[in-house]
């Protein structure tokens, strides 16, 4: 009986195991040839948001883990991974990455893309049979804006720029009620023009008939903000753009407040402002790492240290927001990662390259009769200045042209007279202020004068976006304690320079001249890239490289803020920065204050007197 009843169950067991067998065949065949061919994001992606809501780490990356829907992806946020080491990065002076503090006023988007984009972010290229054993690839919010340089038919890939529109508080209302934007100066006449100021008359035949203004030299912020309005890779979809501009007045802003104010007047918009970006989508793409704005004033005004109303300033270069974002002003600090300096503006602004082309080869025709040339005032309360030698050696020697700069009337500030000397000058003498920087240094080599400077932060550290590495190809060093310490001569030092050498630095000189000035900002040049143009480029490689960084895990971990300077000065592809000659130039005090030295609030104070003075 179990014999009988034995014989048909094999080949009934032998069929199901055959059925059992086909079944998961065409099961694995569904998962993972049709479905992989039909899904348009395979292998899994990772979506990575730059949150303000990050642990306090500098210069990290995060991964996170992958997860097969996007409602376990939205609560995932909290399963971060180790920060990942990273190599040394050759960037000048990568900020590092401030997160910023949670608060109940600024609650900002995390892991979403920006709100008016209805796209998704494009997949990656379709992977090869052999990446199904990979791990899960990452994609970040900024995948299509790096997407966009691959694009060749696309002039604009990889330069777009997206612009907050901001509240008119933030800019707009602020030249509406011009008079209050300096004690000194009624400003409303340098606001004209689009911020140009009022148009300069050629009686002495000084200046080209056109293109010439009186600008005021702390006038970048609205100047920058209404050529940024002639951009021609401006766009609404803030998921490709390259950098994001934020129109804030905050040269402006601040030099309302500066005299008899208290603290809480000096940062309300500092602080309304950046409360307004967290609570931005595209703030939290990168929390802030691809934006950038302009003030038109030195660092010193936006690095308060303390809360004390007797400090100078306001603290905007010191909220963590800002640390984020990238702050374009006329001189930045040497020892800070957030700031880069761009040129003060001069008194030309071309319309059209012709303007630029003239000008150049009228600078080259020019016959200079004085050696050397020195436009400014003594420094009496300053022990450190080497203006007090400088005016003496010049008022002594047979070959230097002195303007001897002070309160009231004085040649000094007329344009026309700054400008004559520099044309007639082969080099113009250009020692700190009473910060670093001066705009004549910029007036002197649009007169194709050549730049003499006596300390590296006068430009070799500052202007990296637009003066050659190489400072010696278009201006003389003369290090400050040869003529504090040493009296060393200087037309004996400029005499031994032979004129051959003279004539290819001069030359140099005049070819810097488009990109240090700023054109007409209601018009755009066809072919030259002005001072503008640098700027952009320069932000937009920075953003463009930060991101590739981020996404290869290569975030410089060891980067040392206080080394800002040394970094701009690397060679392409150096990654470290150690000992170096002008350490002595840039020690700090050991005062303990960790902004420029402790005499920060002094600079700023006594810069002021340049704005009565006209900075010379």
């Amino acid at each position: 009986m179990e014999k009988a009843s034995g014989k048909p169950q094999q080949p009934r067991l032998r069929l199901l195991a055959t059925l059992c067998a086909l079944f998961w065949i065409i099961i694995f065949y569904f998962h993972f040839a049709v479905l992989r061919r039909s899904s348009p994001m395979s292998p899994p992606e990772q979506t990575l948001s730059f949150s303000s809501s990050f642990p306090s780490n500098s210069h990290q990356h995060f991964v996170v883990d992958s997860t097969p829907s996007n409602e376990s992806r939205a609560s995932h946020s909290s399963k971060l991974k180790p920060p990942i080491a990273s190599k040394p990065s050759d960037a000048r002076r990568e900020p590092p990455h401030h997160p910023l503090p949670s608060s109940s006023n600024s609650s900002i988007p995390k892991r979403q893309l920006p709100s008016h984009s209805s796209k998704s972010i494009p997949p990656p290229l379709e992977s090869k049979p052999s990446d199904a054993h990979r791990s899960p690839q990452k994609t970040f919010p900024f995948n299509r804006a790096l997407q966009t340089l691959e694009n060749k038919s696309d002039p604009c890939g990889g330069r777009y720029i997206f612009v907050h529109d901001l509240p008119p508080r933030f800019n707009d209302d602020m030249l509406k009620d011009c008079r209050k934007l300096s004690l000194w100066t009624n400003m409303c006449k340098f606001t004209s023009n689009a911020g140009l100021g009022p148009p300069l008359e050629n009686a002495e035949g000084v200046f080209s008939n056109t293109g010439w203004y009186a600008t005021n030299q702390f006038a970048v912020d609205v100047i920058f903000g209404n050529r940024m309005k002639q951009y021609e890779c401006l766009t609404n979809d803030s998921s490709i753009a390259a950098a994001i501009f934020v129109p804030f007045y905050a040269g402006f802003d601040i030099s309302r407040y500066l005299w008899g104010y208290n603290t809480s007047v000096r940062d309300a918009a500092s602080l309304d402002l950046v409360d307004w970006l967290m609570k931005r989508p595209e703030w939290s793409v990168m929390g802030g790492r691809d934006h950038f704005l302009v003030a038109g004033r030195i660092t010193w005004d936006f690095r308060r240290l303390t809360d004390s109303d007797s400090d100078w300033g306001s603290k905007l270069l010191f909220l963590p927001a800002a640390k984020n974002m990238s702050m374009l002003v006329v001189e930045s600090s040497p020892w800070n990662a957030n700031d880069f300096a761009i040129p003060y503006p001069t008194y030309f602004h071309p319309a059209k390259d012709a303007d630029v082309f003239v000008w150049q080869e009228r600078m080259r025709k020019l016959e200079r009769k004085h050696l050397f040339s020195f436009a400014g005032a003594p420094r009496h309360d300053n022990p450190k200045s080497i203006r007090g030698q400088i005016i003496d050696q010049c008022r002594k020697s047979k070959v230097c042209k002195l303007l001897e700069c002070d309160f009231g009337e004085s040649k000094c500030h007329s344009p026309s007279s700054i400008m004559q000397m520099f044309q007639s000058s082969l080099f113009c003498l250009q020692p700190q202020g009473d910060s670093y920087t001066r705009r004549s240094a910029f007036d002197s080599m649009l007169a194709g004068c050549i730049p003499v400077f006596f300390h590296p932060g006068s430009a070799y550290v500052q202007y990296t976006w637009h003066l050659p590495r190489n400072y010696s190809t278009y201006s003389v060093f003369i290090p400050e304690d040869d003529v504090r310490k040493r009296n060393v001569s200087i037309e004996e030092r400029l005499k031994r320079i032979p004129p051959a050498v003279v004539k290819v630095m001069r030359e140099k000189v005049i070819s810097l001249i488009p990109g240090l000035i700023y054109a007409d900002p209601r018009s755009r040049l066809e072919t030259l890239k002005d001072a503008f143009d640098v700027s952009v480029a320069a932000i937009v490689d920075k953003v463009t490289k930060l991101r590739r960084d981020i996404m290869e895990d290569n975030e410089d971990k060891d980067f040392i803020e206080e080394n800002s300077w040394k970094y701009v000065l690397l060679e392409e592809g150096q990654r470290t920065v150690g000992a170096h000659e002008w350490d002595p130039f840039f020690s700090k005090p050991k005062d303990g204050n960790s902004d420029s030295g402790g005499s920060s609030a002094t600079t700023a104070k006594n810069s002021w007197r340049s704005e009565q003075r006209n900075q010379y």
